[in-house]
């Protein structure tokens, strides 16, 4: 009885020693020692973990005794793993994690709907981290896009390695997505940029080159994903606020205003974590008065998501984003001599908008190595102009997409899915259409050695536009990525893609701006080849090289023409073109002076097979390069960006009289410079930038008859509580 007793006593007090909690707290900082804020503080295997709040303090609680494997994390940053053990009392550690530039290879989910690292991919892609928007202080994702190597933007319409040309809001070749959900909308087919959160950002990825075996159509060029952030285990509040101010024009008979025309913005954001439900939310308001007539905008915008984890039944995220805007419009100007002024019929036009897209998504992992993800999603589009022809529409887009992945160790990844769409519009400009769309897709990823990783998919869609035509296309793909060294990387991939109509490219008839626009029911979808091969090399810690040669073949690429018979515009299968180029793209990094510069080249030869001619809008040449230097808690930068003059315009709408002086036209040569300083260091979680963009004041234009954005100056704060 005894010995019954003793050991009855031991078990309750071994239980006691087990059932022990301890708290693991700390900081994480720079090099510099200054605060990280969001940096992850996780216990690997578990589900214990924290986010570092303003002053880069993290504390994770009520963690039982024992032995773990801690990470610390950020991105941009090196990370640091260390084997902790817990026993008798709290914990208390510091981290400092250093600033990796050269070696930067980020896991992206775009290229195949799945974790993979950048190297280990068999295309070129490329990712942007959120703090380049606090820096140089975008207000909107297209801008930031313009200093991607490979990338060009046409007013607000992008183009991935000269992909798009310009066709004014109608469709896109370029799939933009946040977390995965397009927001294209479902008539016009475009991008909204104002729905992208830039607060909310934790990392943008692009994906150059044919995705439409994944992602089927509007891929054809590429894939920009936006990533969000996770809602912080600690209460985390921003307010972000920016002012500024156009120049006077280069040229005095341009100031129609007389005035120095102002912009501004405000943002509040809150993310944080109540037990297992995780949100974060932001609201945003933005006003500019433009420093061209009549292009005013008034904008308010909304996100929010929330995030569940139910353990054993899976993880559940909701997203919503909205905006609503009231804006006048400027399609061309009057002529050069009044280049910021709109023609007198364009006076006073006023354009009423208001895009709503709900997303939720669901993703289980009943056993290991397998996961199954349901996304869906519901983008509602309204708007009407105040003009004469008092156009409007309302649309409703609805998606579906199941997805399973498998994966095999590291040897092996599969993915699967059916995605299904269905869209409806009223309008008078476009009718009543639908659009329906049926994709299955399937691709394996397979690593032969260590260092060979094969890719092989394909998909099959189906569409179908009101009374067009129904639509099949099957597009596979292969790539490959062969890991020479640890630092030197070759890879190669081939693939098609392919692009149906948008309701407004197929049905459109309107008047505006004295074009009058008619529909075509005989159109029909695109298609291209893509291929590519390209390498990167790291040398040391130093430098980074990133090169391609890339070729893409398109058939019935569908494009904005004028009918001679009767003038007037309508969009055709009309070309049969070629692109091919070369792209470079590197950065040096000086640590001592705490120096970094990048740079970025690519050569496009893009052209019309039928007649020989170039592609309209498409640049010879597109270079940039950005030089920083952070010496400590300030920090002074500049960029230098060129795109070559268009060989090819639309001279239809020249020579019909629509857009008067409008082959005047030239180079763009853009420099901007900034300078920053955040006061985290000193224990004040404020920062604050200051950027003078188009330091030159260099008049050019991106779409003829459209002067760019002249010099301008702003200032960006960030106050973080």
């Amino acid at each position: 009885m005894k010995r019954l007793s003793f050991l009855f006593l031991l078990l309750i007090f071994a239980r006691g020693i087990f059932a022990q909690m301890f708290n693991i707290e700390g900081k994480v900082t720079d090099e510099k020692g200054i605060p990280l804020l969001g940096a992850n503080v996780i216990l690997t295997g578990t589900n214990f973990g924290a986010a570092t709040d303003v002053r880069g303090y993290f504390k994770i609680e009520k963690v039982p005794a024992g032995k773990y494997r801690l990470k610390v994390s950020s991105i941009g940053y090196q990370k640091i793993v260390r084997a902790v053990e817990l026993k008798n009392r709290d914990m208390v550690l510091n981290f400092r994690l250093k600033r990796i530039s050269v070696n930067f290879d980020p896991v992206v989910v775009t290229a195949s709907k799945y974790s993979q690292k950048l190297s280990e991919l068999p295309v070129s892609a490329f990712a942007l981290t959120p703090l380049i928007f606090s820096e140089k202080n975008f207000i909107s994702l297209d801008q930031a896009l313009r200093y991607v190597p490979g990338v060009y933007v046409i007013m607000d319409q992008v183009s991935i390695r000269g992909s798009s040309g310009y066709s004014r809001g109608a469709g896109s070749r370029v799939l933009t997505a946040i977390d995965g959900i397009p927001i294209y909308t479902g008539d016009t087919g475009e991008i909204i940029w104002q729905l992208v959160p830039l607060t909310d950002i934790e990392q943008v990825e692009i994906i150059k080159g044919a995705s439409s075996s994944v992602y089927g159509s509007s891929s054809m060029g590429g894939v920009i994903n936006v990533i969000t952030k996770k809602a912080s285990p600690s209460p985390v509040n921003l307010i972000k606020a920016y002012a500024g101010v156009y120049d006077k024009p280069y040229y005095s008979q341009w100031d129609w205003s007389k005035e120095y025309r102002p912009f501004n913005g405000i943002t509040f954001a809150r993310s944080d974590k109540i037990g297992k439900l995780g949100y974060t939310f932001s609201l945003t308001r933005r006003e500019d008065e433009s420093y061209r007539q009549n292009d005013w905008s008034k904008r308010l915008s909304g996100f929010l998501k929330l995030s569940y984890e139910a353990e054993k039944l899976g993880d559940f995220t909701f997203i919503a984003t909205a905006l609503n805007q009231h804006r006048g419009t400027f399609n061309f100007w009057k002529d050069s001599r009044h280049a910021l002024v709109p023609p007198d019929d364009d006076q006073g036009e006023i354009v009423r908008s208001q895009r709503y897209l709900f997303g939720m998504k669901y993703l289980a992992s009943p056993w290991h190595g397998f996961k199954f993800r349901l996304i869906s999603s519901f983008y509602r589009s309204l708007w009407d102009d105040q003009s004469e022809s008092a156009n409007n529409s309302s649309s409703n887009l609805l998606r579906n997409e199941i997805q399973t992945v498998y994966r095999n160790g590291e040897n092996l990844k599969m993915i699967a899915g059916v995605e299904m769409s269905l869209g409806r519009v009223k309008s008078n400009i476009f009718g009543n259409p639908t659009s329906q769309n049926v994709g299955v897709y399937v691709q394996t990823e397979y690593k032969f050695f260590s260092s060979l990783t094969f890719t092989a998919g394909v998909r099959y869609d189906n569409s179908r536009l009101d009374t067009l035509k129904s639509f099949d296309s099957f597009s596979p793909k292969l790539g490959l990525n062969y890991k020479v060294t640890k630092t030197f990387t070759l890879r190669t991939s081939v693939g098609k893609g392919f692009r149906t109509p948008t309701l407004a490219e197929a049905f459109t008839t309107t008047n505006t701006s004295g074009i009058t626009v008619k529909a075509n029911p005989h159109l029909k979808p695109e298609t291209n080849y893509s291929f590519e091969i390209g390498m990167r090399k790291n040398f040391a810690d130093v430098f980074s090289l990133d090169a391609s040669l890339f070729q893409n073949e398109f058939y019935d690429m569908i494009e904005p023409g004028v009918d001679p018979h009767d003038g007037k515009v309508f969009f055709d299968n009309l070309t049969r073109a070629r692109i091919q180029g070369v792209e470079l793209a590197g950065e040096f990094v000086y640590k001592p002076f705490n120096l970094s510069m990048k740079f970025s080249y690519d050569y496009l030869w893009a052209r019309n097979i039928n007649d020989n001619k170039p592609l309209k809008y498409r640049p010879r040449h597109l270079a940039d390069i950005s030089v920083e230097y952070k010496p400590s808690f300030f920090e002074v930068g500049a960029d230098l960006r060129y795109m070559s003059r268009f060989e090819e315009i639309d001279h239809a709408l020249i020579d019909l009289g629509f857009v008067k002086d409008g082959e005047l036209r030239s180079e763009v040569f853009v420099l901007d410079v900034r300078t920053g300083v955040s006061l985290f260091r000193f224990g004040v979680p404020l920062s604050a930038y200051l950027n003078l963009n188009n330091a030159l004041n260099y008049n050019y234009v991106e779409m003829i008859g459209n002067v760019s954005p002249i010099r301008n100056i702003s200032l960006n704060l960030e106050f973080f509580f």
